[in-house]
Formats: structure tokens, sequence, C-alpha cells
């Protein structure tokens, strides 16, 4: 084998797993995926854990970082990414989904990792080519993007694509070697 094919193939072989999550009070989706330098992805696993057995809303919270964190011990991500918060008509539930999101964000910091953090409409553009693509539209081209051939549960596949976004956020980075917060819009 040649010196260019090894180097080629292992490049290749050089995958960062990441964790994506889509936090949510009810349920909170959970994806892994690993990535190569370019931003060819591969399906690890993915699940929504669902928060409405518990008795209140703290034991809920628990529930993410407990799981969030099991989850990491077992599938040793890398890198995570997390959809930040939009703002509902309602504030008691975004003030709830916040919670959410800042327990999933603790147990990633706890457990040592990086993160990143995605506005739903970057996330949506980076999947499907719009910022207004709704749920259905996502689940298919995150299975389509990650060859899973099953409609997937909402909120893992919500999770899949945040994890997919921070994938191909990465490569771009990499190949124009600007960081993200310099050629992201400012609103």
């Amino acid at each position: 084998m040649n010196a260019g094919r090894q180097a080629r193939s292992a490049k290749i072989r050089a995958m960062t797993r990441i964790l994506g999550i889509d936090p949510g009070s009810q349920r909170t989706g959970i994806g892994i995926i690993d990535a190569d330098a370019g931003g060819a992805s591969r399906h690890v696993f993915h699940t929504a854990l669902d928060l409405l057995g518990n008795e209140t809303f703290p034991l809920r919270l628990k529930q993410i970082f407990d799981e969030v964190c099991a989850l990491i011990a077992e599938h040793q991500p890398a890198e995570a990414a997390v959809e930040r918060v939009f703002m509902a008509r309602n504030p008691d539930s975004a003030l709830k989904l916040g919670q959410a999101r800042g327990a999933a964000i603790c147990a990633v910091v706890h457990s040592g990792l990086p993160v990143t953090e995605y506005a739903a409409k970057e996330i949506k553009q980076a999947v499907v080519g719009g910022g207004a693509a709704d749920k259905t539209q996502i689940q298919h081209m995150v299975g389509v993007l990650l060859n899973i051939p099953r409609k997937l549960q909402a909120d893992a596949a919500d999770a899949l694509a945040v994890a997919l976004t921070h994938a191909h956020t990465r490569a771009s980075v990499q190949r124009i070697g600007i960081p993200r917060t310099a050629w992201r819009r400012r609103r």
C-alpha cells in the first residue's frame, strides 16, 4: 500500500463520536453518531428519554442528568451538541425547557465534554436545507443521511439532527479555517 493511500485510509478511520441532545421537559432526545473529518457520519445510537413517569419536575431534571451521564459513560462521545432554547409562547413551558436543557448541559460538562449549541434554524438548514422545515422533514432526512430505514421517533430524530449539524459544522470549520463564531450571522 502506498503512502498516499495509507494516509487517506487513516483519515477515513479517524472518527469523532458526537452526542446530540434535543432537550425537552417531557421527552429529551438523544442521538449519537460517528463523524469523520469531512463530515461523513454513521449512526451509533438514539433514544428519547421519557420523563413523564416522574412524580415531580425536579425528578425529571435528575433523570435527564443521570441518563445523559450514563449514556456518555457507555458510548464515550468526544464532543456534544445541544439545541438552543427557542422563545416559546408560554413562559412556563420556556422555563421548563430551559431547565431541562440546563440539566443536559450540566451532565455533558460534568462528564468533561465540550458542548456546542445550535439554534433550531441552524439545525434545520444543515439537515434539510431550509430553516422552516417541519418535524416530518427532519425525521425523513435524518433517516436518509444516516441510512436508518425505519421511521424515527421525533425527539430522537431531532437529537440526531443536532449531532449531524455539529459534524457538518466541524467539517466546514476545518475546511475554511475560520472559527464558527466568525462566520455565523449576528442577530
